[in-house]
């Protein structure tokens, strides 16, 4: 797989596309978190036969997921859960504004 080194054009190149900009600080910020990322993907690339694992499901070998069974239960009346709350309209429950 080649390697492909990103960048100052590429990076820009990204953000623009996601129209998130960068300053020049920030696009030297995401050029080395990219060269550390770089580094990592080399230092694995390196384990000999690296190519013939694997990939794993989950991180347990013997994971057994044991799914309960569905069953339907009747639900509180909405009147008994209204009752827990200050203010309601129908049944809604009324909370104070928290954005402008």
């Amino acid at each position: 797989m080649a390697n492909v080194k990103f960048t100052k054009e590429m990076v820009d190149d990204y953000a623009d596309k996601l129209l998130i900009g960068l300053t020049p600080e920030e696009n030297q910020m995401v050029l080395d978190e990219f060269a550390i990322i770089d580094t990592n993907i080399d230092l694995i690339n390196e384990i000999p036969n690296i190519e013939s694992v694997e990939p794993m499901t989950h991180c347990l070998d013997n994971f057994i997921c044991d799914f309960r069974e569905d069953v339907v239960e009747e639900s509180i009346p909405i009147d008994e859960l209204l009752a827990n709350c200050d203010e309601n309209d129908g049944q809604e429950v009324e909370v104070p504004r928290m954005v402008g």
